[in-house]
């Protein structure tokens, strides 16, 4: 029986280049089959981009303060279905490609995807920011840290990508089944505050509970509690410990090779867990990591090996699509993993065209998508100047 396609193979994405969120929303349409058309500005002498989200996308180069550029990409949009727009808030309004008011009267069902990190409203709608300021407003960086110490960044993977890509990615599948039904697009507004603020509707709504009631750093989930922490091991690695119902405990207890009576306080009172986190630390240090694994693999102590990003990569690990579709399921992450063929549009097979993520050639790949998509050639419906892609003054298309 031949294998179905990915779910959202025929979909074609435009994604305007960006940072972090809205290069990861267009890799997972591309990982789940859309065919995703990058737009990198004008260039004379690529060189590859820093931007490692770039997994099957092909990429076109355009100067969007050339009219001709804008004119190019108007007659493109009729035959998109997603837009990404990654840009701060009035920029596709300054260039003239206003969604509401260019874009989907050109295209009534186009999906234009907007990924900003503040909210489009409020005190900072106007202002830069990072990761670490959109997840600051939101009120969830003030999750992060020890007992008596500053909050601390969790890298950016709760705003970028969490609250941001993966929150946009969302918005664009709801807009996708909501034009099955009614036939028309829409703008998805995405933003991290939102995004991430949502991420931590447990710890919101914890509040009045024992699990987040306390200071940060001092409850269940946060580093608080003895039997949900890491502890670093006699060769300066690390173990994480999950144990938190009674059975699972028991478990710990034992591939520790500990009794009740051994520890110095209950894991039921919380005026013990300090020094319940100490004895632990002790403990774990007269061992190895591997010699715990040895121990507790295939338990259920809930008590698992820290493992970096760099042993990942040594020991081959096999990075899978978030979500497994069993009757269309996804691309494989890596070449090689799967004996589907190469689909038309994907990019696989273009050289630079990102398949290893070591980055994306702007320009590389993009004129091949234009001809499966359209059939459009350069010098009939488009044209190369400064760097970047054109309208042809005489297309008739």
């Amino acid at each position: 029986m031949a294998e179905n396609p990915p779910p959202l193979t025929g979909l074609r994405v435009l994604e305007f280049a960006g940072l972090a969120p809205g290069p990861f929303a267009g890799l997972l349409l591309a990982d789940y089959g859309a065919s995703v058309l990058r737009l990198d500005r004008a260039t004379s002498s690529p060189i590859t981009t820093p931007d490692q989200l770039t997994r099957r996308k092909t990429s076109l180069t355009a100067d969007l303060k050339n009219p001709r550029a804008i004119a190019f990409i108007k007659k493109l949009l009729p035959t998109i279905d997603v837009v990404i727009d990654p840009f701060r808030p009035g920029v596709l309004e300054k260039v003239g490609l206003s969604p509401q008011e260019v874009m989907l009267p050109i295209n009534p069902r186009l999906i234009i995807a907007r990924m900003t990190g503040f909210r489009r409203d409020g005190n900072y709608k106007d202002m830069a920011g990072h990761d670490i300021n959109y997840i600051a407003v939101s009120g969830v960086l003030s999750l992060f840290g020890r007992k008596g110490e500053k909050p601390y960044p969790p890298g950016n993977v709760v705003g970028d990508f969490a609250g941001g890509g993966a929150m946009c990615f969302i918005g664009i599948l709801l807009a996708l089944l909501a034009r099955g039904r009614n036939g028309t697009g829409q703008v998805v507004e995405a933003n991290m505050v939102d995004g991430s603020a949502v991420l931590a509707t447990m710890p919101r709504l914890g509040l009045k509970t024992e699990v987040w009631r306390g200071e940060r750093g001092t409850n269940m989930l946060d580093g608080g509690a003895p039997f949900y922490d890491t502890y670093e091991t006699k060769d300066g690695k690390f173990m994480a410990v999950g144990a938190i119902e009674p059975q699972f405990y028991a478990a710990l207890l034992k591939g520790l090779e500990l009794k009740a009576e051994d520890l110095p306080g209950s894991r039921d009172n919380k005026v013990d867990w300090p020094k319940l986190t100490d004895f632990f630390t002790e403990v774990f240090r007269k061992k190895t990591r591997a010699e715990w694994e040895v121990i507790f693999d295939g338990t259920d102590a809930c008590c698992t090996p820290v493992f970096t990003n760099a042993e990942l990569e040594t020991q081959g690990f096999d990075q899978r699509p978030a979500v497994t579709l069993t009757s269309t399921p996804a691309y494989a992450i890596h070449e090689g993993e799967s004996g589907r063929p190469a689909a038309v549009g994907q990019g696989i097979g273009i050289e630079g065209s990102g398949w290893d993520e070591k980055g994306l050639v702007p320009g590389a790949g993009g004129e091949e998508t234009l001809g499966q998509w359209l059939g459009w050639t350069r010098g009939r419906q488009y044209d190369m100047e400064s760097g970047g892609v054109v309208l042809k003054d005489t297309a008739k298309l």
